[in-house]
């Protein structure tokens, strides 16, 4: 499920056009939030020299039709789409956000894709050049714009099997409250949730409730109003900071019968079955990671769901034999992987195409200014007045020569090879994805086959399922 948010963007106070520019570019490019770069996409331009090649459009499209705006003028556009923890890959999150940015500008307008994962949810950061590809004209923004970016988002994830926001109401809210009960729990919610099992126990007094939290997993220091630290804690929380009924003093009573306790209401996240499919828990290895009894009642019941659900499966596929099980999983394991790497050869071909093809149209663009510089003998004073076009000058024959291209290919050669490519891909693209959703679902099979196999208290389990 993906939420969506379109921001205009203009220069600023105290700035030029290439330093907003920069600035947004250098942010959403943050190495540390892109896999150092690996998550970054591009369309009509090179990542690494983005800002200048936009500013050198606005310096041709002023030239090619003479209008020019004051501060108020966009001279990008930043859209941000936001995905549900868990539900999407960052790999897939970026393709999603390039055909999300092709589709609303039309491949119009350059732009680049930088996906974050620094967050608990994969986010994309797109920005486009408001001035598009011909330099003779401009993205407008237009009245109704963030609901049309919004449905083409929904019908993105539909045809890509994510699930979307069915009924948006009122006006745009942060994202913790989109998430609502699906959003992390905070670390007080944890200790709620600890202290609720610990009293599932009855304990006879408030110090025995303490060392059911410490059994847990909990550090505790203080006296009255002890503090308790757990795992992924920066700092001790207070008791009495907890909410009502989570107080020492209401503790004692609930402990003492004097006042009923009501638990805390788990999120969606905590309570809810792992989709189908899911891995089987090692109980016992989370019990020593310090997991309380509340936590070992609730795995057991998830994995009597799974067995029941892996046999289903098995059933169904007639895989009821190990070495079939075993014989299907290593060839669709191995089906997956050749198209995988047939895709991903294809991607890095035309994304290697889209580069070399904007180069050669700096190249291009920016000879005439390039061969000027040099008859003024390199002159600083030149290189000021048109630092942008002898950088992107530069930066296409360093390309060309780090590629070791001594004669150009055609534009028209390029594009003709990137359209057979992208036919070529979509072509596997519906096979690509059955072989990997057939992968999973046989990977985890298999993997809980191993586990039951070896572990005597499953096949206890499972062959009770069974006869229910």
């Amino acid at each position: 499920m993906a939420t969506t948010r379109l921001m205009p963007l203009h220069i600023g106070k105290g700035r030029t056009v290439g330093t907003a520019i920069q600035a947004i570019i250098d942010y959403v490019e943050n190495p540390e939030k892109t896999d150092y770069g690996n998550l970054i996409a591009s369309w009509q331009c090179d990542s690494r020299v983005a800002d200048r090649e936009f500013l050198l459009s606005k310096q041709h499209y002023i030239r090619n039709t003479g209008r020019v705006r004051g501060s108020d003028d966009v001279i990008a556009y930043h859209l941000r789409q936001s995905f549900r923890p868990g539900e999407i890959t960052p790999e897939e999150a970026n393709r999603l956000g390039c055909e999300l940015a092709r589709r609303f500008t039309k491949g119009n307008h350059a732009y680049i894709v930088c996906t974050h994962i620094d967050k608990a949810h994969i986010h994309n950061h797109v920005i486009w050049n408001s001035t598009a590809l011909d330099e003779q004209s401009k993205f407008r923004n237009f009245w109704g714009s963030t609901k049309a970016v919004r449905r083409l988002n929904d019908t993105i994830c539909v045809e890509n099997g994510y699930s979307i926001v069915e009924n948006p109401k009122g006006k745009s809210k942060t994202y913790d409250k989109w998430l609502g009960d699906q959003k992390k729990p905070s670390h007080r919610e944890r200790i709620c949730y600890a202290i609720d099992d610990a009293i599932e126990q009855k304990p006879q007094s408030f110090e025995k409730l303490l060392e059911l939290l410490r059994e847990s997993g909990y550090q505790i220091k203080g006296g009255k109003v002890p503090s308790l630290l757990g795992k992924g804690q920066k700092r001790f929380i207070r008791m009495d900071t907890l909410g009502a009924g989570y107080t020492p003093d209401n503790l004692r009573a609930i402990i003492d019968g004097t006042k009923a306790h009501t638990p805390k209401k788990k999120r969606v996240m905590d309570t809810q079955t792992i989709p189908s499919g899911s891995l089987l828990i090692d109980i016992q290895a989370k019990l020593q990671e310090g997991k309380g009894a509340g936590y070992a009642r609730w795995a057991k019941n998830f994995n009597l769901k799974q067995l029941s659900q892996t046999l289903i499966y098995l059933e169904e596929n007639n895989l009821l034999d190990r070495s079939v099980l075993e014989e299907r999983t290593a060839a669709v394991t191995a089906q997956y992987h050749t198209l995988s790497a047939k895709m991903k050869s294809a991607e890095q071909r035309m994304a290697e195409i889209k580069v070399l093809q904007q180069h050669i149209i700096n190249y291009a663009k920016t000879r005439n200014t390039y061969v000027a510089y040099r008859k003024a003998g390199y002159s600083k004073r030149f290189l000021l007045e048109h630092e942008s076009e002898i950088i992107l000058h530069k930066a296409a024959k360093q390309f060309f020569d780090e590629q070791g291209l001594k004669k150009l290919p055609t534009i028209k050669s390029l594009q003709a090879e990137y359209a057979q490519l992208l036919s070529e891909k979509k072509a596997m693209y519906a096979d690509y994805q059955k072989a990997r959703e057939d992968m999973r679902a046989l990977q985890t099979a298999k993997a809980n086959v191993d586990r039951i196999l070896g572990d005597n208290s499953l096949t206890e389990e499972i062959e009770t399922e069974k006869n229910r």
